[in-house]
């Protein structure tokens, strides 16, 4: 177990390795701007550093490698009138984002239980990014009013078909399967074995010691021809039009969603991943994201959101925008993504 006194993120060398272990399992090792901090620091450091060949990311516990930023820290500071806090730790988390997708050397990441948000900024950016049996990867933003962030967007404009549009909008969880079919892991291989390969990735310097893995089933292939028909016409009166006609698990779960998710962070998040289709650039996509993480906290719904679903947990968020036509969402979402 780890020790309670121990930093919340773990950061040294062995062998031809970086390590870095997240360490707060406790809270789902989610992410401070402090550790956040602490990884651009070090990725800086060994980026030449010619002793370190590949750099490795892992987790302590076994519950989650990371299910996301500690968004309750920065909605309490805004409660107190504090918004620069929550734009500032936005900001470096996002610099570490781009970091890892642009990193010169092999970065792989072991990723193990919940692994959402924040995690999948970590790890969904990885050159070789790894799964365990109890891997659950999702993007559940629009829950708490916010997008798909720390670069999502351009891993769900990559999804198959019409894939990351429903991921983005219902949060929905992928198992190992899901996560690989569609872009945000590439290998599943048993969690008993990774205390091995991360001592041979640390003593050989080479990635391709990696075993091949296998490719698990994946629920989500069997159900794009579903999700691209109903999200085959923009919009979110033209989404649940769609699901409405269809029947089985993906329409009730988008029903769902269109019902209690943040309409506008929905919308945007459409617009988002649009763009993203585009360049599929991870520092573009973060950029655009920026502009409505910025200004969630202060012109959206991001208290409400973080208030229902993390600090009352009644689960009843009172959305600004409930009712709201495409057309009026419309200009409520130009405002959030307009450029800062």
């Amino acid at each position: 177990m780890p020790d309670p006194f121990q930093p919340a993120v773990l950061i040294r060398r062995e062998g031809r390795a970086g390590r870095i272990t997240l360490n707060r399992p406790a809270r789902l090792n989610a992410l401070t701007r402090e550790m956040c901090l602490a990884i651009l620091a070090a990725l800086d450091a060994w980026r030449a550093d010619p002793a370190v060949a590949l750099v490795i990311f892992d987790a302590a516990g076994d519950r989650a490698f990371s299910a996301g930023g500690d968004v309750v820290a920065v909605v309490r500071a805004a409660q107190a009138g504090d918004f620069t806090f929550g734009r500032d730790f936005f900001s470096d988390e996002y610099r570490m984002n781009a970091l890892i997708a642009l990193y010169p050397k092999p970065i792989i990441a072991f990723m193990q239980g919940y692994t959402m948000g924040g995690g999948i900024g970590i790890g969904g950016h990885a050159s070789h990014r790894i799964l365990g049996e109890t891997t659950q990867m999702a993007m559940p933003e629009t829950r708490i009013g916010l997008v798909p962030d720390v670069g999502a967007s351009a891993l769900l404009a990559r999804s198959p078909g019409r894939t990351g549009l429903y991921l983005g909008l219902t949060g929905a969880r992928m198992t190992p399967g899901d996560a690989i079919y569609c872009g945000f892991a590439d290998l599943l291989l048993p969690q008993a074995d990774w205390p091995g390969l991360i001592e041979w990735l640390a003593e050989s310097g080479d990635p391709a010691v990696l075993p091949k893995g296998r490719a698990p089933d994946s629920d989500l292939a069997g159900a794009r021809p579903q999700i691209d028909r109903i999200f085959a016409r923009p919009g979110l009166r033209a989404i649940s039009a769609a699901a409405a006609q269809e029947t089985g698990p993906i329409p009730e779960a988008i029903r769902t969603a269109l019902a209690h998710h943040d309409p506008l962070a929905m919308a945007a998040t459409l617009q988002l991943i649009a763009a993203a289709e585009t360049t599929h650039s991870v520092p573009e996509a973060l950029e655009r994201e920026f502009r409505f993480t910025a200004r969630a906290a202060e012109s959206g719904d991001f208290i409400e959101g973080v208030r229902a679903m993390l600090i009352d947990r009644d689960d009843r968020p009172a959305w600004r925008q409930a009712g709201a036509t495409d057309s009026a969402l419309s200009g409520a979402v130009a405002a959030m993504l307009a450029p800062l």
